[in-house]
């Protein structure tokens, strides 16, 4: 799918929620992401709960452009990136490359600027003391977005670690390479 065809998907979607929709604009945010901001005028439908009605707006918009795009499907249903855990939409021609990110009136990107100074905070503190930091629990999408802000720091390395809904980032210090 293009980006007017899933333009026009969100569209769709939020109209059928009944909520009065402003104005959806597509903005890319580099090579990895495509981010959509939505206005809305009654955003808290979406965000109130942390977001979880965001959160399952991206979840159908990344499932309905999969179906739609043969390309962009799991190569096996079984396969461990297809676990349980919801993971980030390939973008068109890169395999696990990027995403679509659906913003309404703005909290998805205030949302991952918090978790950039999160991971910021706690990279610096790896650094301090020398040892390996654990960040509170997150989601795939939060992880995600810690392993990808860290990655060019060449003293650090991050990892997942735990199961679930207890899943995590240890920060873990390796010293100037």
């Amino acid at each position: 799918m293009n980006k007017e065809e899933i333009q026009k998907l969100i569209k769709e979607l939020i109209e059928k929620t009944t909520v009065k929709l402003n104005e959806v604009s597509v903005v890319e945010d580099g090579p990895k992401n495509i981010w959509i901001s939505v206005e809305v005028n009654e955003p808290h439908f979406f965000i109130s709960h942390d977001g979880e009605g965001l959160q399952a707006l991206n979840h159908i918009v990344h499932r309905i452009v999969e179906a739609k795009t043969p390309s962009l499907r799991p190569e096996s249903e079984h396969s461990p990136e297809a676990s349980g855990e919801e993971s980030p939409l390939p973008a068109k021609g890169g395999a696990g490359g990027g995403s679509i990110i659906i913003d309404i009136n703005g909290f998805q990107k205030k949302h991952v600027e918090n978790v950039r100074a999160v991971a910021h905070m706690m990279s610096e503190r790896a650094r301090y003391f020398k040892s390996n930091i654990e960040v509170d629990p997150m989601s795939a999408f939060e992880r995600r977005i810690v392993h990808e802000f860290l990655s060019d720091a060449t003293d650090l390395k991050t990892e997942s670690m735990g199961m679930g809904r207890d899943r995590r980032v240890v920060i873990k210090y390796i010293g100037v390479i």
